[in-house]
């Protein structure tokens, strides 16, 4: 799995470093950032920003995605647009697209 955040949309709540510090940053500008291997991937809003998720992480980046009140977590996958957003379903807590 890799993902990135639109940072125009991340609020700057810091619920997904909560989920999984190893993978979410904040930075000084108060928005969320993806990090891969401790290198902050800060190219905002971008396919330059997608960071690889460890298959142990996984699981804590969807539960992000679930909960991000922006719904800015966004996934890159094999699907033909290339990303899917982590906009709400009908079932309440359960992001579009973030099956673990």
């Amino acid at each position: 799995m890799r993902v990135w955040i639109d940072q125009d949309l991340c609020t700057g709540d810091g619920l997904c470093m909560d989920h999984c510090p190893e993978v979410f940053v904040l930075l000084e500008d108060g928005i969320a950032y993806v990090r891969e291997d401790r290198a902050v991937l800060n190219d905002p809003g971008g396919a330059a920003s997608l960071a690889a998720v460890p298959g142990w992480a996984e699981r804590a980046v969807v539960a992000a995605a679930e909960d991000c009140p922006g719904e800015s977590l966004r996934r890159a996958d094999g699907r033909r647009d290339g990303v899917t957003t982590g906009a709400r379903t009908e079932r309440p807590g359960r992001a579009a697209g973030w099956r673990a």
